[in-house]
């Protein structure tokens, strides 16, 4: 809100929200810590838990903590570039 009161329309938002937390999950994991992300729908109800006015709209969950001591992540395969992309000459 601008200082009349009005409100002000900021663009982007949810990109630069994702870009950020990006950031911070590969600065958290830098630091030896585990994160695990969390969008459930509607996610209104963070306002009121958290007691947050109306106006701002959570995004996510990001739970962070120590990894268990010895665990694993599943290994996963990436596809190969040939599997996901066709060039054409």
């Amino acid at each position: 809100m601008d200082e009349q009161g009005n409100k002000i329309k900021h663009y982007y938002v949810r990109d630069s929200v994702g870009i950020a937390t990006g950031l911070l999950i590969t600065a958290l994991h830098n630091a030896g810590l585990a994160s695990l992300t969390h969008t459930p729908g509607p996610m209104r109800f963070l306002n009121q838990i958290l007691d947050r006015p109306k106006k701002e709209t959570p995004t996510m969950i990001l739970v962070v903590g120590y990894p268990q001591e010895g665990g694993q992540v599943p290994g996963i395969e990436k596809k190969t570039l040939e599997e996901i992309a066709v060039f054409k000459q």
